[in-house]
């Protein structure tokens, strides 16, 4: 009866820990793909568009997704061609594929027709636990968009960061990444911050205002500075350079990641006011809340020194791993 107990009892934690190694986010296996498949090539469907492509050059973004294990995913794409003018590609077919954990190679998830707005929809029903890359591929000229997918279970522990003026030295460096003019100058030691927090096994999360239409840019950036691009969630609005939304937008998703996808925030990073009070609506504690620049150490917000040297050795290097990596 005893021995049956101890069996039982080191059943139990195996399962248990590896319960909880699989709560971890698999960054390895969306980051080393196998060769990217071959979408059929049929041309376009329209002439519109095929005189389109052939004069500007593709913008295309996919939205990353975040969603809790058994949730329904959708995945969302937006095409259209010209930085400046962003002309919709409209009533032209998309491919959509999906690689990540616990798969041999890529899988086809299915296609859709662009809609006026350039986008598509395209319900996958659930997928297992883990991380995932999207590769969406348009059928008349081959070009592509990517993103990422993450099923996360209830409780994995995260940390948020916004960009513009957080992880980058001011709020307007993007845009002159957008318009090609220099490559967006990150705060010291910034890298580093995010890096080790994933090296202990925390999500990360990149809640940002910027508009979806610099995603591409976006996903350009972050590998220069040796981080990981997603998840990347931007506003899906396209209301200017700064939407109007920003404070309500970002509540919103802070209140899905929590209450819907289950994660549990340890902290999160902003610079601006908008930042302070969509956090704590969202419901992250103050405590938890680092702020650089002006605003640092508003409403009772942790203040961030000029740059985050002293807050890498001092606060996240002592932070113990995530709880799945214990």
């Amino acid at each position: 009866m005893q021995r049956a107990l101890c069996l039982a009892m080191g059943l139990a934690i195996t399962t248990m820990t590896a319960s909880a190694m699989a709560a971890c986010p698999d960054y390895q296996t969306p980051e080393n793909p196998p060769a990217a498949p071959q979408a059929p090539r049929q041309g376009f469907r329209h002439f519109g568009s095929r005189l389109l492509a052939g004069l500007y050059k593709p913008t295309h973004m996919m939205h990353d997704v975040m969603v809790a294990s058994g949730q329904p995913i959708t995945l969302v794409g937006k095409f259209d061609y010209d930085p400046v003018l962003h002309k919709d590609l409209e009533d032209e077919r998309i491919h959509v594929y999906v690689y990540g954990t616990g798969m041999a190679g890529w899988e086809y998830a299915g296609n859709r027709l662009t809609d006026r707005d350039g986008k598509i929809y395209l319900d996958i029903g659930t997928r297992p636990v883990g991380d995932y890359r999207v590769r969406m591929v348009v059928e008349g000229d081959g070009t592509v968009a990517e993103g990422w997918l993450s099923v996360v279970e209830k409780g994995r522990e995260a940390v948020l960061f916004d960009i513009d003026g957080t992880l980058t030295i001011n709020d307007f460096e993007a845009y002159a990444d957008y318009a090609g003019l220099k490559t967006a100058t990150p705060y010291y030691y910034a890298p580093e911050v995010v890096r080790a927090y994933q090296q202990k096994g925390y999500q990360i999360i990149y809640l940002t205002a910027r508009p979806y239409w610099v995603t591409r840019d976006a996903r350009e950036w972050f590998p220069k500075m040796g981080l990981l691009s997603w998840h990347y969630h931007s506003n899906p609005y396209g209301g200017g350079p700064i939407p109007p939304n920003t404070e309500q937008f970002k509540t919103d998703y802070v209140r899905y990641l929590r209450d819907t996808v289950g994660l549990k925030i340890i902290r999160a990073y902003g610079n601006a006011t908008t930042d302070i009070s969509a956090y704590a609506n969202g419901g992250i504690a103050k405590a938890d809340t680092f702020i650089i620049g002006q605003h640092a150490g508003k409403n009772g917000t942790n203040a961030l020194g000029g740059d985050y040297t002293w807050h890498f050795s001092q606060v996240v290097t002592p932070t113990p791993n995530a709880a799945c990596k214990r």
